[in-house]
């Protein structure tokens, strides 16, 4: 989701997800020498193309 903004929170959920789906052997999505899978989620993120999506509830809870 190019150009989406994400909370803090919801870019730590993000992030932290691939790289668990990385380190499970899931397919890289970006060419890099890292072999980290954080480094990696890390840089996917930031180029826009991990293939996962929020959902927000868009109620206020007031």
């Amino acid at each position: 989701m190019k150009g989406e903004k994400y909370t803090r929170f919801e870019r730590a959920r993000i992030v932290g997800a691939r790289a668990l789906q990385i380190f499970m052997g899931a397919p890289v999505f970006i060419n890099t020498e890292s072999i980290d899978p954080l480094e990696i989620a890390l840089e996917e993120m930031r180029l826009g193309v991990i293939p996962i999506t929020v959902k927000r509830d868009r109620r206020t809870s007031r």
